[in-house]
């Protein structure tokens, strides 16, 4: 293992919710603990710079070359900056970089964070003490997993971001930390697990809880500094940075966050001139055998881009549940592979599935479940009860294609059955989710 860390995220304590769902933890581990545990495992410390596929060699920053019988690529993503060299834009990707925010953020009262995904949610839920802008370029939050109507079950609890309203659950996630001396410079670190935010203080300078503004349909126009912004805006001249908005909005802050998704860390220098055949998102292609176009060169997680034809209810999504899927199938092709022994794909590609949480509540994604694929040829069944669960089922010709369940519903089991099975739900109509009508039942 080569790593420019001297941490690895490591997933434990694994908890099958259903055939395909698992719920897990993301623990931080020193990378030797993976080497007193594992007598077979050498690991170092260092950066893969150049391959050499022709002559199954890598080269690494500290001027090591290692041959290989076989080579998995799994160097993951970089973090999408907004374009600007501004010592006021953090970008938010690993946990280097969420240091550096929790201490900018000591003496912060008002921030702008940029981005709709995960990790920009999880930030504006649990900041306290300041004052935040969340600029988002789509018409509701949360809209990489999430549909409109689910972003209004949410609205309420980001309108109370003081810390009383948030629903509060123990953490059972183990950490590990590294003393900062043996961290090296400018290295690649890995993506944050779940829970990320739990170890750290997230508090700002105001005393009551901060106020939050959402600016929808919008993205960052252009970063102005204080000498240029005056007669441009009505906004206190003390910020040290302003952001205006393609709106046409201008907003004076402490600092902003950029954490507007991610780019696959896929270049390397190819000492034989061969090319690592790529895709549109700039994610190296693979085959369903995790291969990619060099004999003997594998890619996993979110450095690769799936090249195969997908099941039907099954497409790529950079995240945790899809990394360890593909790093555990790429392990078994690899060590098939030198065994002469046939392998055939694994049954998680068959279809979608992610467990997570947004604002203290448990979201599971089944399938299509905001409809992907589809060309909006189908229809939506809704359950809401407010402050307790919100249940979406994706329906087309009468078949469960997909599914949003966020709460304790209870439901993981059955959907993910009636999406595997396809079984023609037509005689249930609408009453599939009458709440007097327990569907598991019908169908476990």
């Amino acid at each position: 293992l080569i790593s420019s860390s001297p941490l690895i995220k490591a997933v434990t304590n694994v908890i099958p919710l259903t055939k395909m769902l698992q719920h897990f933890n993301v623990e931080e581990k020193c990378a030797e603990t993976l080497k007193s545990e594992n007598r077979n495992i050498q690991v170092i410390q260092d950066s893969v710079v150049a391959l050499d596929s022709t002559s199954h060699l890598v080269y690494t920053q500290l001027g090591t070359v290692m041959k290989y019988k076989k080579l998995c690529i799994c160097s993951g993503a970089i973090p999408k900056l907004i374009p600007s060299s501004n010592p006021f834009i953090i970008g938010i990707r690993d946990t280097e970089s969420v240091k550096e925010f929790q201490e900018k953020v000591k003496s912060a009262s008002r921030i702008v964070v940029v981005g709709n995904g995960g990790i920009a949610t999880e930030i504006v839920y649990e900041l306290i003490g300041v004052e935040i802008i969340w600029v988002i370029r789509d018409k509701h939050i949360s809209a990489t997993f999430i549909d409109p109507g689910a972003s209004e079950f949410f609205q309420r609890h980001l309108l109370k971001i003081d810390g009383t309203e948030k629903i509060q659950s123990p953490s059972k996630r183990m950490k590990f930390t590294v003393n900062d001396s043996e961290q090296t410079e400018n290295q690649v670190g890995a993506a944050l697990g779940p829970d990320w935010h739990s170890k750290f203080d997230l508090k700002g300078t105001l005393k009551s809880g901060g106020n939050l503004k959402v600016e929808y349909n919008c993205e960052i126009k252009s970063i102005i500094s204080p000498d240029n912004v005056k007669g441009k805006s009505n906004e206190n001249l003390s910020w040290p940075v302003f952001v205006e908005l393609t709106n046409n909005v201008i907003y004076g802050c402490d600092f902003i966050v950029s954490a507007t998704g991610v780019l696959p860390n896929s270049h390397f220098e190819m000492k034989d001139n061969k090319t690592l055949i790529s895709m549109l998102d700039g994610g190296i292609k693979v085959n369903d055998k995790m291969e990619t176009n060099l004999v003997d060169v594998y890619a996993a997680g979110d450095v690769c881009s799936a090249g195969w034809e997908p099941a039907p209810h099954w497409f790529q999504m950079r995240l945790w549940t899809q990394a360890r899927q593909m790093g555990m199938y790429a392990a078994k092709t690899m060590k098939a592979s030198l065994n002469m022994e046939e392998v055939y794909q694994d049954f998680c590609f068959e279809m979608f599935t992610h467990v997570t949480k947004f604002f203290g509540y448990k979201v599971v994604l089944l399938g299509l479940f905001n409809g992907q694929t589809l060309t909006n040829e189908y229809e939506v069944l809704l359950r809401m009860t407010p402050n307790k669960e919100y249940i979406k089922l994706v329906m087309k010709n009468g078949r469960l294609q997909g599914a949003v369940l966020i709460g304790e519903t209870d439901l993981e089991e059955t959907c993910e059955n009636l999406i595997l099975d396809q079984l023609d739900l037509t005689q249930f109509g609408e009453s599939l989710l009458d709440p007097d009508i327990d569907i598991e039942d019908y169908f476990d």
